[in-house]
């Protein structure tokens, strides 16, 4: 992190709050090909706040298809439709500072959603699986650099980066989870068949190229995180046919009915 990250903080939460962002408990980050859920989530009956990303200071917009690119909050929940990714080009910072702003403003938990290749041979395209660790081969770290002074500790702990807790509320409330061990590469492009066979080796169930830097810099605000992957395809060599982002987004809108109803009852529990 830069020296000026937590001033970037502190403008991006004062464009939310002046767009009437208040303090939500619960956080929601959806991922490729997911966040025209929020309309189920936080119906604009609701009374929602929908904020694009570029009228946050500091966030700028989204590049990718099937990420929405804005903000809803209601005085319990925040949603970010769609999340930044270091693929893009974007430092590190960039990519984290919507997460530290969810901190910011007073999130206790958070639910982080993904597209992911399946690397267990048990995972199948559609499967929803709960993220039980990482694995963190981007080859690089966004606490890097001077210590945030909203850290809980310079070496912030990853032993239960993924809350055991909220893995068994999910489980609560859909018995047919599966969990594993989710691995992140940079991308943009997708892994060789000798990667994936090496992630495998070395206890990768899920590979892709988000969520780990969110993650990090949640627990190292001591939020609480659950992570949920929709495996997306098989990943390289696995399938025998070649990859593509088309397929991520028709998957993550294929479970939309499955994901929306795990989701609203995780925020309806953690949000109250």
């Amino acid at each position: 992190m830069q020296r000026d990250f937590q001033e970037r903080v502190q403008a991006a939460v004062a464009s939310a709050r002046n767009h009437g962002a208040s303090t939500p408990r619960v956080g929601l980050i959806l991922g490729s090909g997911l966040s025209d859920l929020v309309d189920q989530l936080l119906p604009a009956e609701t009374g929602r706040l929908a904020i694009p990303y570029g009228e946050i200071e500091g966030f700028g917009v989204t590049s990718v298809i099937g990420h929405r690119g804005a903000l809803y909050v209601t005085p319990d929940v925040a949603v970010m439709a769609g999340r930044f990714h270091f693929y893009e080009g974007k430092p590190i910072d960039d990519v984290v500072l919507p997460v530290a702003t969810l901190c910011a403003l007073g999130i206790r938990a958070l639910i982080v959603t993904n597209a992911a290749g399946g690397i267990n041979p048990d995972y199948q395209p559609g499967d929803l699986v709960l993220i039980r660790d990482h694995i963190n081969l981007m080859g690089t770290n966004p606490l890097i650099g001077p210590k945030d002074p909203e850290s809980v500790a310079r070496f912030p702990d990853m032993t239960e980066a993924y809350s055991a807790t909220l893995r068994r509320t999910a489980l609560d409330l859909d018995a047919q989870l599966k969990e594993g061990v989710y691995v992140a590469f940079t991308g943009p492009t997708y892994e060789t068949p000798a990667e994936i066979r090496m992630l495998g080796a070395v206890g990768g169930d899920l590979v892709g190229m988000s969520t780990v830097p969110e993650v990090i810099v949640a627990r190292s605000y001591g939020v609480e995180v659950l992570g949920i992957s929709t495996v997306t395809n098989l990943a390289a060599g696995l399938s025998g046919k070649p990859l593509d982002h088309s397929e991520v987004v028709e998957v993550g809108s294929s479970i939309q009915g499955r994901m929306t109803t795990l989701l609203s009852g995780l925020l309806k529990r953690l949000g109250s």
